[in-house]
């Protein structure tokens, strides 16, 4: 069984959401979460500022960083079937990939998003970067 990026990310995306749950994480807003069993866990637009509501950033924080992890998951397993099919990834996923992590790297800089990901986008890169060098 190949490791492909598809593997990758969709393991990285287990990870994340696994990490979220955590006591280090927000294992204190999930736990808050399932009192209610995960029903209505914001008020949604109603807490935006725009709307003049309060928002409960740690709430919010902890919801996106466990979806995220999720939202990997399927991704992953896409980039999965199509790497095996084609035996190899659209570059155009790739580039654009690198792109989504480089911003996530310049707005967090001490985050997942720098030591995990990052290298992985660069290794992505160089893989299309060899197979275009290969073809030639």
């Amino acid at each position: 069984m190949r490791l492909t990026n598809g593997k990758i990310l969709a393991i990285v995306g287990v990870m994340h959401s696994l990490f979220g749950l955590t006591p280090f994480a927000f294992g204190k807003q999930f736990h808050g979460f399932s009192s209610r069993y995960f029903f209505m866990i914001s008020d949604g637009l109603v807490e935006f500022p725009l709307l003049n509501g309060q928002m409960n950033y740690e709430n919010f924080a902890g919801f996106w960083f466990v979806y995220f992890g999720l939202l990997l998951v399927p991704l992953g397993v896409l980039l999965n079937h199509i790497e095996v099919r084609d035996g190899q990834m659209p570059e155009s996923f790739v580039w654009t990939y690198l792109i989504v992590v480089l911003i996530g790297v310049y707005m967090i800089p001490f985050s997942g998003m720098t030591v995990i990901m990052l290298p992985h986008a660069l290794y992505m890169g160089y893989q299309v970067k060899f197979r275009n060098i290969s073809k030639v």
